[in-house]
């Protein structure tokens, strides 16, 4: 592993495609179509991440210690061996805790200035 950054906060702010990968880790191991579809449902189809963005993506999360091959593995047939799963590491984790307080406080902001709609704000 190799952290490059001594705090999560020196990561910040994250890419949205960055964002979006942690983000479909949180409840545990995903392989890599697992994530790409999570974040296409997620975002109602507005975000999608096609493969090779995906991998470059997650090679760079590895790199920087966010993310990591998981060992843990679906049990019988809802295994393929040619899959990776990747899960956050705690570094990970609180760097997206990181990026979803920044996010919330600037959400925080355009409410104030009556930017966010009642009905968005739901």
């Amino acid at each position: 592993m190799t952290n490059v950054a001594a705090s999560p906060e020196e990561l910040l702010p994250l890419t949205p495609r960055v964002f979006h990968i942690l983000l479909a880790l949180v409840d545990g191991p995903e392989h890599g179509y697992q994530i790409m579809k999570e974040v296409e449902a997620r975002s109602g189809g507005k975000v999608r991440i096609g493969p090779g963005t995906l991998y470059e993506g997650v090679q760079r999360l590895v790199k920087n210690g966010l993310i990591e091959e998981s060992a843990e593995r679906p049990e019988g047939e809802l295994d393929d061996q040619r899959r990776r799963y990747y899960q956050l590491t705690d570094f990970g984790q609180q760097t997206l805790e990181a990026e979803a307080d920044r996010l919330a406080d600037l959400v925080g902001f355009a409410r104030r200035k009556n930017l966010v709609s009642k009905e968005r704000a739901s």
